[in-house]
């Protein structure tokens, strides 16, 4: 069992940086590739990056592809999200989430890979 803690959300102006941080529970994090999805009011959960279990590999959503950057820090059992440049578009609730077992980069970017979930940040990007 994990359980997963967002937090770093909140109010910013276009053009500037937000850091989220997930904090995990659990023994299996080291084991577990992370991901950030994210939805908007009206709108499906879309994925916006994903991790690997060592931090060797990453993978981004085209839309936040060079502004965003994800990290983890496997002795602290935390996930990051660091959002720079970032726009009104980028609005809605972030969800880290944690998969177990095998993977593809193609799985990772669907909601049903995921095992775990947080129960989400709020990210409002104002013009």
């Amino acid at each position: 069992q994990v359980q997963l803690v967002e937090s770093g959300g909140g109010l910013v102006q276009a053009g500037g940086s937000l850091r989220l941080s997930c904090a995990a529970s659990g023994r299996t994090f080291s084991r577990s590739a992370m991901g950030w999805f994210r939805q908007a009011p009206g709108k499906e959960r879309e994925f916006v990056t994903y991790i690997s279990r060592s931090g060797g590999l990453t993978y981004y959503a085209d839309s936040v592809k060079d502004r965003f950057t994800i990290s983890r820090d496997n002795a602290k059992n935390t996930v990051y999200l660091q959002m720079n440049s970032l726009k009104p578009e980028d609005t809605a609730v972030y969800y880290c989430a944690a998969a177990q077992g095998a993977y593809t980069i193609a799985t990772m970017t669907t909601t049903n890979r995921y095992d775990y979930w947080g129960q989400g940040t709020q990210v409002t990007v104002s013009s």
